[in-house]
């Protein structure tokens, strides 16, 4: 069995081959182990943890929300942070497809990360913030509808811990395998 740790690059997809053209850089392209597959997605547009295995019964442990496997994501936002705003994520948002369950969250100090290509948008006029957002479900594009759904639009969403594993030093495009 493997369980390899990746630090998935922005605008990379989480697959191993792309169909498009010109077809868009995938996992392929990272000297990964033969046979291994995502455990759950990253966005095309989304950094950081991605899980890859070859254990079909982990993959699902990792994944499957009854298995409550908690994924914290470091999100940079647009606007102002307030304890109502914030407070409507900690509870629960309505999307279109149902209302989200409670979510941890709480406004962090910029993390130390590599430099994304390319660059955030930076605006003067608009203040941005951080947060650290905590998910026991995963649906599509789950924290920027809910960061958005609240008036906090994201302008970058990093994945920094999955269950136990966590994303440590790993630069983009890294990789290590772990027992």
């Amino acid at each position: 069995m493997s369980l390899i740790l990746f630090n998935k690059p922005f605008n990379v997809l989480c697959q191993f081959t792309d169909r498009s053209v010109p077809p868009r850089p995938t996992l392929a392209g990272f000297g990964l182990p033969p046979d291994v597959y995502a455990a759950g997605r990253l966005d095309h547009d989304s950094e950081g943890l991605l899980l890859l295995t070859d254990d079909g019964g982990l993959a699902h442990r990792l994944t499957d929300p009854r298995h409550k496997a908690d994924k914290t994501y470091w999100v940079q936002v647009e606007g102002e942070p307030t304890p109502e705003r914030l407070a409507q994520l900690r509870r629960g948002v309505v999307l279109n497809d149902g209302p989200t369950l409670p979510a941890r969250v709480e406004q962090i100090d910029p993390p130390a990360l590599w430099v994304r290509d390319p660059p955030v948008r930076f605006r003067k006029t608009v203040p941005d913030a951080w947060l650290a957002v905590t998910l026991r479900e995963g649906r599509n594009r789950q924290v920027r509808r809910m960061t958005a759904a609240v008036g906090l639009p994201t302008l970058r969403l990093v994945r920094s811990s999955m269950g136990p594993y966590q994303l440590g030093g790993l630069q983009p495009g890294q990789w290590r395998q772990v027992e």
